[in-house]
């Protein structure tokens, strides 16, 4: 059992907790903001209830079990106090990340894991040089409780013991972690998720198809060999020859990066900013947010028991 102190309580900084705890880890938790604090408890509470519930969660995990194991703190100093991992959560704002880093190098123990949950900001310029030896980014998915993707990516100078030790403690709890050799923008899947989100975009504005058709065409599709196979599996599969002959044939010209969508624009403009204000590309209205996000949840849990008993032919859980 490690002590983790999570900074960020907020979206990913809540769901990150909640897995640590599960993990068997003691967890302090904090945020700058008292009312995102405040509801943290409610939010992992209603998660491990998903969890429990689909069988993917102790099922003696109760409300006060979670209570021990998640602690909140009003004060940066009293959460990182002895910790051995300090994730941080925040704000994705160099700026922000900076004077945390500060703050953490005056407060934290002189040998605690820095890892930072990043999206896409390359943060080691900002980490105080006296941390520099024990900070890696460790981004994760949302929900970070039920995907178990998770991007290691060490410091310049970061000890490789350091970068071990996080890498062991992710699968110990049963997370995907890949060790990047090198920090690029957006990590492995989260550029290859933008440039399909490019693509679907030029397709909503230039009025090839509907988001409901465009969405089938990917669930009914694309992402039901991806799960199994993956993309590079999927060529050797279909044959290297033909993917050779398609780059070659230069059939297919990639969106342009124009940084704006019309569709996307139309509909921010009218409100439709997604599940949480009820639209997006679709109407949400019918049911609250939570219950939006226990039946994601719910969904997920049935697809990851699924794929455990199916299988994959690539990546880490290769079981032939």
């Amino acid at each position: 059992m490690a002590r983790i102190a999570v900074v960020g309580a907020g979206t990913m900084g809540h769901a990150i907790a909640l897995v640590f705890a599960l993990g068997g880890h003691q967890v302090r938790l904090t945020d700058s903001n008292p009312a995102t604090l405040a509801k943290a408890q409610g939010l992992m509470e209603k998660a491990l209830a998903t969890l429990v519930a689909g069988g993917e969660a102790p099922p003696d995990w109760t409300s006060a079990h979670l209570s021990q194991a998640v602690t909140r703190h009003e004060t940066l100093a009293e959460t990182v106090d002895g910790a051995e991992v300090i994730v941080e959560a925040i704000i994705e704002t160099p700026e922000a990340k900076r004077t945390l880093f500060a703050e953490l190098d005056r407060l934290a123990p002189p040998d605690a894991i820095l890892a930072s949950n990043t999206s896409g900001l390359d943060v080691f310029p900002l980490v105080p040089a006296a941390r520099q030896r024990r900070a890696l980014i460790a981004h994760w998915y949302t929900p970070p409780y039920l995907v178990d993707l998770v991007d290691l990516v060490a410091g310049p100078e970061c000890d490789p013991a350091a970068l071990a030790t996080v890498r062991d403690m992710m699968v110990a709890m049963g997370k995907q972690p890949i060790v990047m050799k090198k920090f690029v923008p957006g990590y492995v899947a989260n550029r290859i998720q933008a440039a399909i989100g490019l693509e679907v975009q030029q397709l909503l504005d230039d009025g090839v198809a509907t988001p409901e058709e465009i969405d089938a065409a990917i669930v009914h599709g694309l992402a039901l060999r991806l799960p199994i196979l993956g993309v590079l599996a999927k060529a050797d599969f279909t044959g290297l020859e033909l993917s050779r002959a398609i780059l070659a044939n230069k059939g297919y010209t990639p969106p342009s990066v124009r940084g704006h969508s019309e569709t996307l624009d139309r509909l921010v403009k009218a409100g439709r900013t997604g599940v949480l204000s009820g639209a997006g590309y679709y109407d949400w209205s019918g049911k609250s947010p939570e219950a939006l996000f226990e039946a994601r949840d719910r969904r997920l849990i049935a697809l990851k028991q699924a794929l455990r008993e199916i299988g994959t032919m690539a990546g880490l859980e290769r079981s032939e």
